[in-house]
């Protein structure tokens, strides 16, 4: 389900549709400007649809990011089977849309037509190496805000620090679970880390 289509949104997500800081949701949420509610037993604040329409409005916010506003995630990774696995877990999650590349080349290609907010990106790609995607992505400024998650079952710690200085936001060492990297993923793009269902 696409954020258009939540009718609940988290204060994060209402940030990123009117396009201000979490903590001005936050602000006017608890100043009573943006009505909303508290989940039972928890700190999280949530805000019906309704509501956040009414606060844009109010506000002068573009209503249009409501009708849109999932985030982008490429998948790179020429294993089929984890591939699948990943795009699972970020299509159940609701709030992305995926795209996968097999190949370094495929990878450069799709950053620049589908511009993702994230690139999970492995570092052991059939033609290029993942540091070259990263620095591909890193030379080019309307490619700035694209987070970087490289994975890969390599273990040499001066190879991650290259990762990193060519532009890798973050690592993790193959294998890893699927929710970690979901959770990682959330805390890269501000967003709230999944709830377990």
């Amino acid at each position: 389900m696409s954020l258009s289509a939540k009718t609940v949104f988290t204060t994060g997500e209402a940030a990123k549709i009117c396009k201000v800081s979490q903590q001005t949701i936050i602000r006017c949420f608890d100043n009573g400007s943006l009505k909303g509610f508290r989940v039972p037993g928890s700190r999280f604040r949530r805000i019906p649809r309704e509501q956040l329409f009414a606060f844009m409005k109010e506000n002068g916010i573009p209503t249009d990011a409501l009708e849109s506003g999932d985030r982008k995630v490429l998948v790179v990774d020429d294993d089929v089977e984890l591939v699948e696995l990943l795009v699972d877990v970020f299509e159940r999650d609701g709030r992305f849309e995926v795209k996968t590349a097999n190949n370094g080349f495929d990878a450069g290609m799709l950053v620049r037509e589908f511009r993702p907010d994230l690139v999970v990106l492995d570092v052991m790609l059939p033609d290029i190496n993942g540091k070259e995607v990263c620095v591909r992505v890193r030379n080019d400024d309307t490619l700035e805000a694209v987070k970087i998650i490289c994975i890969s079952g390599m273990v040499e710690q001066d190879k991650i620090s290259e990762l990193t200085a060519a532009g890798a936001d973050d690592f993790m060492h193959k294998p890893f679970t699927v929710d970690r990297l979901l959770d990682r993923a959330c805390d890269l793009l501000e967003m709230e880390r999944a709830v377990a269902n």
